[in-house]
């Protein structure tokens, strides 16, 4: 049975055993049963001291029990242990930086800790970091500059790291200090072009310091090696704007939409491109597929909607708003403009009356209809069959419109005398309202 290894290895003695005391720590903690998963773990450690996931839970009981200086003294044991073990040599730099709190002592022994490291391991971006820290700190700019020329063009690292070490002291300002920087994303970038980390850095930087052609032909460069590399493509893409080259920047979007449709900045970035210059249709299309990707606030939705309606689009406001109203189906404005939307939509003409009704439904008590949703909700009636309840909303319609929407009161007017003329009653009254209608519209 799988539960007999178990209980087999439970009757064990588990003294020299490492793994199987921590095993049982494990289980005793799954048990809930705390101190007897202390005793086990360290009993592991004591059984494997060099091994550094036991040593760190052995330093976290330490600190849970107040005792600072035992925690320290099992790192720094571990640490004289472990030499040449760069991982275990910035573990317990960094724990003496955490625990330093003002301790000057503790500060001097993680950087002296370094320096050893830095002997072992020449040129290494992880530690070289950390003694810049101290030199930045201590204010000692000599040492910072021995630290940065440490710093290989050859590793991908390295270079970024120099980037942002020089950054840091101020260096942009410093002509010689730029062109060093220069250098190094030069080398680094002709060395390793398919980086994606590199080139971004790299582009950015020359754009930073307004140099765009050549933040540019970093990405042209990164793109032809690194085909895949979309993210960078739509930067590029970007950048053509920035330099007016407006033809290439829109061919690079349209090519990273026709290999990942989804792509939330190149729809974005065309989308804003097509406003700018006045083409409303693209700039509607791309902003739509925006909002359908990462969603958005009900007014973004509504506004959007109301485009798609004007340009005599309902299919596409209504798609966009079953979607709005799917991310937000508590907001009674989405649920209106959608109703409206479907009855304009032949294709969703049917469910219109619904709709309404649902969206009706959804508004709070004293939240009164508008006057467009409820000549929209009469039409909806009529095509329904309802023309007892379409009269009622073109009577509240017509009530409800200002005196300044003379138009649309004319319109609302002549739909209900238009329903009293096809019944074949209040004839008079419906000559009446039309007299009202053609009045408004002088």
């Amino acid at each position: 049975m799988p539960g007999m290894g178990l209980a087999f290895a439970l009757l064990l003695p588990a003294s020299g055993s490492p793994r199987l005391e921590f095993a049982l720590g494990i289980l005793a903690e799954a048990r809930g049963d705390a101190p007897a998963a202390a005793i086990h773990f360290e009993s592991a450690r004591s059984a494997d001291p060099l091994a550094l996931p036991l040593v760190e839970r052995g330093v976290r009981a330490r600190l849970a029990d107040g005792d600072r200086s035992g925690a320290v003294k099992l790192y720094r044991d571990l640490a004289a242990a472990r030499p040449a073990d760069l991982g275990v040599q910035i573990t317990y730099a960094d724990f003496l930086e955490e625990q330093a709190r003002g301790d000057a002592l503790a500060r001097q022994l993680a950087k002296k800790v370094l320096e050893a490291a830095l002997v072992l391991n020449p040129g290494h971006p992880q530690v070289i970091r950390r003694l810049f820290q101290h030199a930045l700190a201590a204010a000692d700019g000599r040492r910072q500059i021995e630290l940065l020329g440490q710093l290989s063009t050859d590793d991908p690292e390295a270079v970024l790291l120099y980037a942002s070490l020089s950054e840091s002291r101020a260096a942009s300002e410093d002509a010689a200090a730029r062109e060093m920087v220069d250098q190094h994303f030069r080398r680094g970038f002709d060395l390793h072009p398919g980086n994606a980390a590199l080139a971004r850095a790299a582009s950015d930087h020359f754009r930073d310091t307004q140099r765009p052609e050549l933040a540019i032909s970093i990405l042209e460069r990164h793109v032809e090696t690194a085909p895949s590399s979309l993210e960078l493509r739509t930067r590029l893409g970007v950048l053509y704007f920035t330099a007016r080259r407006d033809g290439e920047g829109e061919a690079v979007l349209k090519e990273v939409l026709a290999i990942h449709p989804r792509h939330e900045l190149a729809h974005q970035s065309l989308a804003k491109f097509y406003r700018l210059r006045g083409m409303q249709e693209p700039a509607r299309t791309h902003a739509d597929e925006l909002l359908k990707i990462r969603g958005g606030a009900p007014a973004d939705f509504l506004q959007l909607a109301e485009e798609w309606l004007a340009a005599d689009e309902a299919a596409k406001a209504r798609i966009l708003l079953e979607k709005a109203v799917f991310n937000h189906p508590e907001n009674p404005h989405l649920a209106d403009k959608l109703a409206i939307a479907s009855r304009r939509d032949p294709a969703a003409r049917g469910q219109a009356a619904r709709l309404f009704r649902e969206a009706e439904a959804l508004r709070p008590a004293k939240q009164e209809p508008g006057p467009a949703f409820l000549v929209e909700f009469a039409e909806a009636l009529l095509d329904a069959g309802d023309a007892q309840a379409a009269e009622e909303r073109l009577r509240a319609a017509i009530r409800a419109f200002p005196p300044e929407a003379k138009k649309e009161t004319a319109a609302a007017l002549r739909s209900l005398a238009r329903l009293w003329e096809s019944g074949n009653r209040n004839g008079t009254a419906a000559s009446a309202l039309r007299q009202r209608a053609d009045a408004l519209d002088r």
